[in-house]
């Protein structure tokens, strides 16, 4: 993992009505507090699994492996949305994600108790669409790969 990450996590300046998520809410205090930045043209992601992710002893559960590809896709949809704008995050519209569409494909089986790295390239940004390719990696040893379309997200969805 690069020692120079550039900025803030973007899922810390997410409005409070929409920071609530399970995978990447910093106010969901059961979740699991993803947090996305930007690593050169990579946007980057790093989150060590506990014991209560377990399929079998030693291995993560497929369904965190989704969820860490899905968060990461959205969050580093919002760092793509920004920067097409050339604004930081935080700026005023908010740009906030919704996972369109998730593909993940399992290489290797994940171990428990490792952190996990998810790296993200941005292939396509329009104004209302982002694709991210991404990798998430265990030791050093690809473990999943996965593709994230996200969506601006509709203002029917925000209580705010």
């Amino acid at each position: 993992m690069s020692a120079d990450l550039e900025g803030i996590a973007v899922q810390d300046v997410y409005p409070e009505d929409v920071a609530h998520c399970y995978g990447c809410g910093r106010l969901n205090e059961d979740g699991l507090q993803l947090k996305t930045r930007w690593d050169g043209q990579e946007t980057v992601s790093v989150f060590t699994p506990r014991p209560e992710h377990t399929a079998i002893p030693g291995y993560v559960y497929g369904g965190l492996v989704a969820s860490l590809l899905d968060c990461h896709g959205t969050g580093s949809a919002a760092l793509a949305g920004y920067r097409a704008q050339d604004w930081e995050p935080g700026t005023e519209p908010p740009l906030r994600y919704v996972t369109a569409n998730l593909t993940v494909d399992f290489l290797a089986p994940t171990p428990l108790g490792v952190p996990l790295e998810v790296r993200g390239t941005i292939a396509e940004v329009t104004a209302k669409k982002v694709v991210v390719e991404e990798s998430l990696t265990a030791d050093g040893v690809t473990v999943a790969r996965g593709r994230v379309v996200a969506v601006r997200m509709p203002e029917t969805m925000s209580r705010g």
